[in-house]
């Protein structure tokens, strides 16, 4: 009878020795390597990014919570607010709707857009269901997180991800990024917008991004842009890095003329 204690395992199936800090660089690389052979066997090369809060959620779910609010005596303030900005979850619906579509009637049909968000709740949750509306591949990167939320039931199967590492998991949301909207959001949503534009700012990502910051009094209100260039810290043109708009036919018409001037002669171009 064979001792399990003493039968030695081959390094790769060392289940103690993949998890320890010794094989980090092993995890490291299989999170790069593993996404790129599944984009790869589903021709994902080109991505349209969605960022944004995992607490906005729908009207209808916004109202729920605002009768339970008052029926159980809860925060009626805040729920009356979940209702405000619940109009960001319906704009991120039909903005990745109306894309996929768009993208998914180009003529030549080795060309498309596939929306990618963060595989979570909220405006992630709305991306992949307005994507999935419409029939069409859609992504998700989760990350694990302790206080760790089930990947959204909208992101096609095939291409749902989870990560351990942020700097992978924002790799590829940057690599085959072709365009960026920004919804409202918090701490995660802003790091992930400031590291996008800083990465555009240096040059670092080479290729055209046109990014979209939906919801001009929400970013007005958190960032104070025209501050930043009062005080010397960016410059007057980095104010035109992006496009900041209230409106889904304004956002779908900008993202989609960039698109066409930048991205359509250039398949797969990265970083």
């Amino acid at each position: 009878m064979t001792d399990e204690r003493t039968t030695p395992h081959k390094a790769y199936q060392n289940d103690n020795f993949l998890s320890g800090p010794k094989a980090r660089g092993l995890r490291i690389l299989a999170e790069y390597m593993e996404p790129e052979a599944r984009f790869a066997r589903h021709k994902v090369e080109d991505t349209i990014v969605f960022y944004g809060s995992a607490r906005i959620v729908s009207r209808a779910d916004a109202e729920a919570l605002l009768e339970k609010a008052k029926a159980e005596g809860g925060d009626v303030a805040l729920a009356k607010k979940r209702i405000e900005m619940s109009r960001f979850h319906e704009a991120t619906f039909e903005l990745a709707q109306r894309l996929t579509a768009w993208s998914k009637g180009l003529t030549d049909s080795d060309r498309r857009f596939v929306v990618c968000s963060g595989g979570g709740p909220g405006i992630m949750e709305a991306a992949n269901r307005g994507a999935s509306a419409a029939k069409g591949l859609n992504i998700g990167l989760n990350i694990t997180l302790p206080f760790e939320e089930s990947a959204n039931p909208y992101i096609s199967r095939e291409l749902n991800f989870k990560f351990h590492y942020f700097f992978m998991r924002k790799f590829w949301f940057t690599y085959l990024a072709k365009a960026l909207v920004v919804m409202p959001g918090g701490f995660g949503t802003l790091d992930e917008l400031f590291e996008t534009m800083t990465l555009v700012q240096t040059g670092k990502i080479r290729k055209h991004m046109p990014v979209v910051l939906f919801g001009e009094k929400y970013w007005s209100d958190v960032l104070n842009f025209d501050a930043l260039v009062d005080y010397g810290t960016i410059s007057p043109k980095d104010l035109k890095l992006f496009f900041r708009t209230e409106s889904v036919d304004e956002a779908f018409d900008f993202i989609t003329e960039e698109l066409k001037a930048y991205a359509l002669d250039n398949p797969g171009a990265k970083l």
